[in-house]
């Protein structure tokens, strides 16, 4: 396979494994629930990188889908790459704004880009799919890296979006008026993309002799048989030149279509016999989804700004995707029940998308944002408030009466290092652990309901029933150890080994292999278990 080089790949490939976890913090001011919630829509605040980061312990292999509109890196949007890169030669190069006049700013992107790449691979299904906008700028660089960490075989296609009708006033020779959509899914084999269906509004007609690539006889020798016409006698598959061709369908099929009355034969000017199937008006035909997107179904950038306005009565975010689009894709990946992950939010499209489908076909999707900005507050999750509640003044009636729904807000809370632990600082409360501890030594996700704190018990892994003796007090992590009455109190193992995290231990190794128990020391040794 093809790789891509740049200037800070070495540093950069690697460093989503130094990125610390972090809490998230639910703010119920800017919330819509009454119960803030991981189970429930969430928005969250902060640097997306962190934030992925952050978001894994829970949702690690779940999102279905992930849309996502990064930089495009034209020059003009001067953005900034503020990961702490631990690497002397690469700090000051990667933190300058970037513009059109910076030569490496393709690196730059690069370096911000692959680490995220990897933790929303690592967020995705084995069935997941991501979409990505782009446009000339980057296309070929995301392309060559998506091959890298996704898989060459993991590509499915590169959408062709039409962003804008008018041409504008241009001294170009030609006008760009379209932007890209990567698409890749974590396992091509589960890709089960949902159908394109047209109903035909008149009957119509379709020739039952193969054309194009593959359309002679020799390409598949057991499709060319002879069938019986009134009018004509024996017709064999001929191609246009004299040739023998093939037919589309199998001899049985084909008579099957004949006597339901679902064949025609025309004579052609050049004296050869097609036949072909009656398609009667109503008819739905199913087929694969086009690469180039319906102009009229999907709309363009100007579709967003005026749902946008239509909100807010102004515009408060340039460039925004149509809801019309998301809403295509998601649609297309087809499942009514899957959690959809944006994690360069903006203005909050995707979350609209996701609430305006669930409205329509009676679907339960979930929506993750994430938004670094500042507006994630007043614009991002603000949009989502008036989507769910209604604005009166709207020109949609659905949005007149709002769809319904709830949000969480998060904030990025402090890192769960292991210095923060050993000294007592800013300390996680014990939920927050419990994601962490038992995703980091299991490699699964914390099911919160199994969770019973008063018990030390976090809930079973496909190895382990796993408990977690912790409290966020220094006095309690040093006085209470993993100790003989709390063995006696797990009673005899008579399922799956118990694993005992917690900061010490005052027992044995002979009494942890006859309770069955094997003990991970706080904050060190959580990572040994993990398959």
């Amino acid at each position: 396979m093809t790789t891509l080089n740049f200037k800070g790949k070495s540093v950069i490939r690697t460093y989503h494994l130094t990125v610390p976890f972090r809490q998230l913090t639910p703010n119920p001011k800017k919330s819509l629930t009454k119960s803030p919630s991981l189970r429930d829509n969430l928005i969250v605040h902060g640097d997306n990188l962190l934030a992925l980061k952050a978001l894994l312990p829970s949702f690690g292999g779940k999102v279905k889908c992930i849309y996502i509109d990064p930089p495009y890196n034209t020059g003009n949007e001067k953005w900034v790459y503020n990961d702490n890169v631990n690497s002397p030669m690469h700090q000051e190069w990667l933190k300058k704004a970037v513009d059109r006049e910076d030569l490496t700013r393709h690196e730059k992107w690069l370096c911000m880009m692959w680490p995220r790449l990897v933790l929303l691979r690592e967020l995705l299904t084995e069935d997941g799919v991501i979409c990505i906008s782009i446009d000339d700028n980057e296309v070929h660089h995301l392309r060559a890296i998506m091959d890298e960490i996704f898989g060459e075989e993991s590509f499915v296609e590169t959408f062709i979006w039409r962003s804008r009708l008018g041409k504008g006033a241009t001294s170009k020779d030609t006008a760009r008026l379209h932007e890209y959509i990567l698409c890749y899914v974590k396992n091509l084999s589960d890709l089960a993309f949902k159908k394109d269906v047209r109903v035909s509004e008149g009957e119509n007609k379709e020739r039952l002799r193969q054309w194009g690539q593959g359309d002679r006889r020799e390409d598949r020798p057991t499709m060319f048989y002879s069938v019986e016409s009134e009018e004509f006698g024996s017709v064999c598959p001929i191609r246009p030149d004299g040739t023998e061709g093939r037919w589309r369908l199998g001899k049985s099929e084909f008579n099957k279509l004949q006597r339901e009355g679902k064949v025609t034969f025309e004579l052609q000017e050049d004296k050869r016999v097609e036949a072909y199937r009656i398609i009667p008006s109503g008819t739905e035909t199913k087929t694969a989804q086009d690469s180039i997107l319906d102009s009229a179904k999907v709309k363009t950038t100007a579709h967003g700004s005026k749902e946008l306005s239509d909100l807010f009565g102004k515009k408060p975010f340039d460039y925004p995707k149509p809801t019309t689009l998301i809403k295509h894709l998601l649609d297309v990946v087809n499942d009514k029940n899957m959690l959809v992950l944006d994690s360069f939010a903006g203005s909050g499209t995707t979350a609209q998308a996701v609430l305006e489908l669930n409205e329509e076909d009676g679907g339960n999707r979930k929506f993750i944002l994430i938004e670094q900005e500042d507006y994630a507050d007043t614009v991002t999750a603000e949009r989502v408030r008036r989507v769910i509640k209604g604005v009166k003044a709207s020109k949609d009636e659905r949005l007149q009466n709002g769809l319904g729904g709830t949000f969480t807000y998060y904030d990025l809370g402090n890192a769960l290092s292991e210095e923060n632990l050993l000294r007592g600082n800013k300390m996680p409360s014990y939920v927050d652990l419990a994601r962490y501890v038992f995703f980091t030594s299991t490699g699964e996700q914390l099911d919160d309901s199994q969770v019973k704190e008063k018990r030390w018990y976090l809930g079973e892994s496909r190895n382990y029933e796993v408990y977690l003796l912790y409290q966020p007090d220094m006095e309690f992590l040093k006085h209470r150890p993993l100790d003989l009455e709390f063995v006696k109190g797990l009673g005899n193992p008579k399922g799956k080994t118990r694993l005992v995290i917690a900061s010490h231990k005052y027992v044995d190794d002979y009494v942890l292999h006859d309770n069955r128990i094997e003990f991970c020391q706080l904050p060190f040794a959580i990572y040994r278990f993990r398959a």
